[in-house]
């Protein structure tokens, strides 16, 4: 009952989160351009919080068959299922369809943490890459570090090199790995702070696998911005997150070895920051072709509603209510 209670202020504390009008108007103009009818739908579930839901993602390094017995009778279930192409049995994840959010475990030094809480669309990204163990992987835009727990939970890559350029995020990534990984396998992974634009060539032909999980307008948390300088700020500087998206792609595909794979993915709905970066790539990179992911979106259609408007090598998660995840932008690229 008590949990209960908790989690019912938690959400009564979403409600009071105020949606910034000029960051809405924006969108409003955008996305019904760009998404047509479709956008009323996924509106309704972006501006009201207490829709949204979260997924439970298990570690492995603190297993817990109680908590997998709980969240069943919770009414969770695993959201992937069926002919996907790469699903590693280690890789354990629970959803429910009605909205409202488990409780999150706090940070004790020392200890593992059972689970992570995140959007169920992050997860695509990590499959889309298929990651195997022994190979060496770069998450170029680490933190705060859902992807790189979650492919450790698929696979025990050769390196592992996580990276953030952001100070404060790259304290918070350091602080994610340590709450999710033992101490044996730290040792064996590398977090850098390093300008992810400049890594291709300081690292040249150094991975198999890269995942650019690039910095992007979040829709999410643009819509409840509280201060209306910092939106207008953030609606300026949109204009400019496709070029460094594309600088980063770059540099990525230099720090790709040949036949590696890259996936690209964000978290805003923006054809300026998804396709059109990725076509740039594929118009200006000779090396690199795209990689067919719609098998992904096929096994999984039951428990996330894609957008029906693009090319095989990518997938576009439009939130609805009852499958309140996305957004969330993935794309796969081949360095040849």
């Amino acid at each position: 009952f008590l949990l209960s209670l908790k989690l019912e202020n938690k959400t009564k504390g979403k409600l009071q989160k105020q949606i910034c009008q000029v960051v809405l108007d924006h969108f409003e103009k955008q996305y019904t351009m760009e998404l047509g009818d479709t956008w009323t739908s996924v509106r309704d579930v972006l501006t009201y919080p207490l829709c949204w839901q979260y997924a439970i993602l298990l570690n492995k390094f603190s297993q817990s068959a109680e908590l997998e017995n709980t969240l069943r009778v919770k009414g969770y279930h695993p959201p992937f299922q069926g002919p996907l192409p790469y699903l590693p049995a280690s890789l354990k994840c629970y959803i429910r369809r009605t909205p409202g959010r488990f409780p999150a475990q706090k940070h004790q030094a020392g200890k593992l943490k059972e689970y992570y809480l995140l959007n169920a669309a992050s997860l695509l990204p990590v499959l889309a890459l298929e990651v195997q163990d022994g190979e060496d992987v770069l998450d170029l835009c680490a933190a705060p570090g859902g992807k790189s727990v979650a492919i450790l939970q698929c696979a025990y890559p050769g390196q592992f090199h996580c990276n953030e350029y952001d100070d404060l995020r790259s304290r918070w990534l350091k602080q994610t790995i340590e709450s999710f990984i033992p101490d044996h396998l730290i040792n064996l992974i590398t977090v850098s702070k390093l300008d992810g634009r400049e890594i291709g060539d300081l690292k040249p032909e150094l991975y198999d696998k890269v995942l650019v999980d690039a910095p992007c307008s979040n829709d999410r948390s643009w819509l409840f911005s509280s201060d209306i300088q910092q939106a207008m700020l953030r609606l300026t500087q949109r204009k400019e997150l496709s070029s460094l998206q594309f600088q980063l792609l770059r540099s990525a595909i230099k720090a790709l070895r040949p036949g590696g794979s890259l996936v690209y993915s964000t978290c805003t709905l923006s054809k300026a920051e998804n396709s059109d970066v990725i076509n740039l790539i594929l118009n200006s990179c000779s090396n690199v072709i795209p990689v067919d992911i719609s098998k992904i979106a096929k096994a999984v259609s039951q428990e996330f509603t894609f957008f029906s408007g693009m090319q095989q090598h990518e997938l576009l998660v439009l939130p609805e209510k009852g499958r309140a995840w996305g957004p969330m932008y993935v794309a796969k690229l081949k360095k040849m």
